[in-house]
């Protein structure tokens, strides 16, 4: 078959609605250039970041400001408490009633985030397993501690453990939940029904990530990320699984005393620079944006979405 480049596959079939999908690692300018293309071509944003969709947890995630929000709407920010579990299936199902309003009534609808398989599963209509969260299980795995979980599934679920972080207790959690539920690993449960959207992929993976990395780790504890993870310590308890992903980690071990601050975001930079390796690497196998370059990125998006908007 032969390649066809992102406007090609945008322009195809003029009358099926456009889904426009901003994305690309950690710190690399989603945030602001989506702000710009949304003001451009009247469309609202629909977060696709796992960690956004939980109410106070704003300045660890780098949620959009509340001047941000103001400015063009959000959809799927601040949707639970953080001791409210979203699935994957929850989830897809939030987002595709947020996309098809957006169809309805702007013409197009616009993704952004950085959460691989959040987006695979809107963007290529993956159907994952439908297994109610399960409180008592969850505190039981909670309990055992993140290390033992990710190490049984990586006995149980191999293919699984190697997609999921080994400190990512939110989703070795739900892998873990589906796996002891259904008798089954997750991974050969997930089938898959392509939308009735063209889908153009954007992608943003600056050169200087790195030290846009160090930069907004520096300036998320500015920001006051410490206060807020004691908040919601206090108001949650410290086995949070939230509170055990990168930031939030560190930022715990500052109020234990066990960490300077400086040391926590030493570590905070180290890991999430780790991290957003893992998401090009994602991004590069299961996705085929066009990478946007770095000079001038919103004049590049601006000709690709005009050109699929017809």
């Amino acid at each position: 078959m032969p390649h066809t480049s992102p406007e090609t596959e945008a322009q195809s079939d003029g009358n099926t609605p456009l889904v426009v999908v901003l994305l690309g690692p950690t710190a690399s300018g989603k945030t602001a250039l989506a702000l710009e293309l949304a003001e451009r071509f009247a469309l609202e944003i629909i977060n696709v970041d796992s960690r956004q969709l939980y109410r106070g947890m704003n300045v660890g995630t780098a949620k959009p400001s509340p001047a941000q929000q103001a400015r063009i709407r959000h959809h799927l920010l601040d949707l639970r408490d953080p001791d409210e579990p979203i699935t994957l299936q929850e989830f897809q199902q939030e987002a595709l009633r947020a996309v098809n309003h957006s169809l309805t009534t702007r013409g197009a609808a616009f993704l952004v985030g950085g959460s691989g398989l959040y987006l695979k599963a809107l963007t290529a209509g993956l159907r994952p397993p439908a297994v109610a969260p399960q409180p008592a299980l969850r505190r039981q795995l909670a309990h055992l501690g993140q290390s033992v979980c990710h190490q049984l599934l990586t006995r149980a679920d191999p293919d699984a453990a190697l997609r999921i972080a080994s400190a990512d207790a939110v989703r070795t959690q739900r892998a873990l939940e589906v796996l002891y539920a259904t008798g089954a690993p997750m991974t050969g449960q997930s089938s898959a029904s392509p939308p009735p959207w063209r889908v153009l992929e954007l992608g943003l993976n600056p050169a200087d990530l790195r030290q846009r990395i160090s930069e907004r780790t520096q300036a998320l504890y500015c920001q006051g990320l410490v206060e807020e993870t004691r908040h919601l310590r206090e108001r949650y308890g410290a086995d949070l699984p939230l509170l055990q992903t990168i930031g939030y980690d560190e930022a715990l071990q500052v109020l234990d005393g066990t960490l300077s601050q400086q040391a926590a975001i030493a570590q905070t930079t180290r890991r999430t620079q780790q991290f957003a390796k893992r998401q090009r690497t994602w991004f590069r196998r299961q996705h085929q944006p066009h990478w946007l370059a770095d000079d001038n990125p919103l004049s590049e998006a601006g000709r690709l979405i005009e050109a699929g908007l017809g």
